[in-house]
C-alpha cells in the first residue's frame, strides 16, 4: 500500500481550500482537535480532518499496527505491521505527508490515564474512535470536566453509529443502561473484534463502513467548530440524537438519544481551573509543599480521581501479601497471573497528603499525567489546579521512558 505524498513542501493555500464550501477556512485552520483511537475509524477521521485543513491535532492510542488493521486503515502499510510501529507515530508521519503544515502531537497511551485534562480542555472538539464502552466512558468523563464537546463513532460489520455529546445537554454515562454499565469495563482491541467475528463465521468491520461513519463524525465535528452557525440555526448538530447506518439492507435512521441527569457524577464540571507551579515530575513531598504555599494552608490533600495507588495485594484464601507498588489499573499485570481466580483485597490510596508513606514518589508515578488538572482539597474548600506545562519534547521523552519501564 502506498500513501500518496504531495510534492510541494508548502502548505496548501487558499486557492485549494476556497473550492470547499460552507465552512470558514480561518476557523478550521486554527481549530484544535483531539482524536482518540487510530484504528479503522481513526484513520478515516484523521485523513478527512487534514484534507479539510485542520492544522492542530492531538492523536491518542495505546496500540501498535498489526496485520489485521491493513484491510481498512489507509494510513498503515505492511511494513508498519512488520515493524510493530505505534499507531500514533505512524499516522502522524503519514498525515504530515498529506499536508506539511499540520501540527500533530502523538500520545502513545490510554485516554483513561495518560491524557492530562489541562491539554484536553484546550481542544475545540474531541472525536472518539474507540471500540469499547470503557473508552467512551473515559472520553466522556474528561470532556464533561473540561466543558468540551465530543463526537462518538462506532462500527461493527456493516453497521455504524454516530452520536454527539455536549456538556450540559447530553452525557454518554447518563445514556448507559444497567447492562451497559456492567459491560463498560470490557475493552476489546481491533484484533479482538477480528477474532470474535472470525469465530462467529462473519467478516470483520469493512473499509466501507469505516469511511462512512468516519466521514459523518468529521462533518459533525466541523459543525461544532462553527459555533456561531450552529447557534444561528444555519447548521444542525446530532447532539441528542443517534445516526445509525445499516449497510446490509442499506437503511439509515436518526433517533433521539439524549439523557442528562443533573445528579450524575460523571459530568461534574471542574471549574474554575487555576495554574499551579507543581509539575507531575515532582515528588509528593515537593508538590504538597508548593501547594501549601500556593493555597495558604497546612492540610492539603490531592485526590486521585482517575485511579488509586496500590502497594499491597492480599489473597483471600491464604492471607499472603504481595507488594506491587503501582497504579490500580496495573495490579493485574504486576501479579503475573498468580492466583487470578482468588478474590484479592488491595491496600489502596485514593488520596495523598502529608501522611502518605511514599512521599518520594513522583505524581507521575502515582498516575497523574503531564499537563493534568488535579483536584486538591484544603480545610476550607476544593480547588482544581492545572499542573505546570512542560516542553513537548521533554514530555515525549518521559512518556517513552515510562512506557518502556512498564
Amino acid at each position: 500500500m502506498v500513501i500518496p505524498q504531495h510534492n510541494n513542501s508548502q502548505p496548501w493555500g487558499d486557492d485549494v481550500y476556497s473550492k470547499l464550501s460552507w465552512f470558514r477556512r480561518e476557523r478550521v485552520g486554527s481549530a484544535k482537535v483531539m482524536v482518540v483511537g487510530c484504528g479503522a475509524l481513526g484513520n478515516e477521521v484523521l485523513k478527512n480532518l487534514v484534507l479539510f485543513g485542520v492544522e492542530h491535532l492531538v492523536v491518542v492510542d495505546f496500540d501498535h499496527v498489526e496485520a489485521s488493521n491493513l484491510t481498512r486503515s489507509i494510513l498503515f502499510t505492511q511494513k508498519d505491521a512488520e515493524q510493530g510501529r505505534t499507531k500514533v507515530e505512524t499516522v502522524a508521519e503519514r498525515l504530515r505527508g498529506i499536508n506539511p503544515a499540520v501540527e500533530i502531537r502523538p500520545i502513545f497511551g490510554d485516554i483513561a490515564y495518560d491524557v492530562g485534562l489541562g491539554l484536553l480542555r484546550r481542544m475545540d472538539v474531541v472525536i472518539g474512535c474507540v471500540d469499547s464502552r470503557w473508552g467512551r466512558f473515559c472520553i466522556n468523563r474528561l470532556c464533561m470536566r473540561a466543558g468540551v464537546p465530543w463526537v462518538d463513532g462506532g462500527i461493527d460489520g456493516l453497521d455504524g453509529t454516530v452520536r454527539v455529546f455536549v456538556p450540559g445537554r447530553n452525557c454518554y454515562a447518563c445514556n448507559l443502561g444497567t447492562e451497559g454499565l456492567r459491560e463498560m469495563s470490557q475493552r476489546m482491541s481491533c484484533t479482538g473484534i477480528v477474532r470474535r467475528n472470525e469465530t462467529a463465521g462473519r467478516a470483520a468491520t469493512t473499509p466501507v463502513i469505516a469511511s462512512i461513519i468516519g466521514a459523518v463524525q468529521v462533518q459533525e465535528a466541523m459543525k461544532l467548530i462553527h459555533k456561531e452557525e450552529l447557534e444561528q440555526g444555519h447548521l444542525t448538530s446530532l447532539c441528542g440524537k443517534v445516526f445509525h447506518y445499516e449497510g446490509e439492507h442499506m437503511t439509515t435512521q436518526t433517533a433521539n438519544f439524549e439523557a442528562y441527569d443533573e445528579d450524575c457524577p460523571e459530568h461534574e464540571r471542574w471549574e474554575p481551573i487555576q495554574q499551579s507551579a507543581v509539575s507531575s515530575q515532582q515528588s509528593v513531598e515537593e508538590a504538597l509543599e508548593i501547594l501549601e504555599n500556593e493555597l495558604g494552608g497546612d492540610n492539603v490533600t490531592i485526590l486521585l480521581r482517575n485511579d488509586c495507588f496500590v502497594d499491597y495485594v492480599e489473597y483471600s484464601t491464604t492471607g499472603e501479601q504481595q507488594r506491587v507498588m503501582c497504579q490500580g489499573r496495573m495490579v493485574a499485570d504486576k501479579l503475573g497471573g498468580k492466583n487470578e481466580s482468588e478474590k484479592i483485597y488491595q491496600h489502596e490510596y485514593n488520596s495523598v497528603d502529608k501522611n502518605f508513606p511514599y512521599i518520594n514518589l513522583t505524581l507521575r508515578q502515582l498516575g497523574l499525567p503531564d499537563n493534568d488538572v488535579i483536584h486538591v482539597r484544603t480545610e476550607n474548600e476544593d480547588k482544581y489546579l492545572e499542573l505546570k506545562r512542560m516542553c513537548y519534547c521533554v514530555i515525549a521523552l518521559l512518556c517513552y521512558c515510562v512506557n518502556a519501564l512498564m
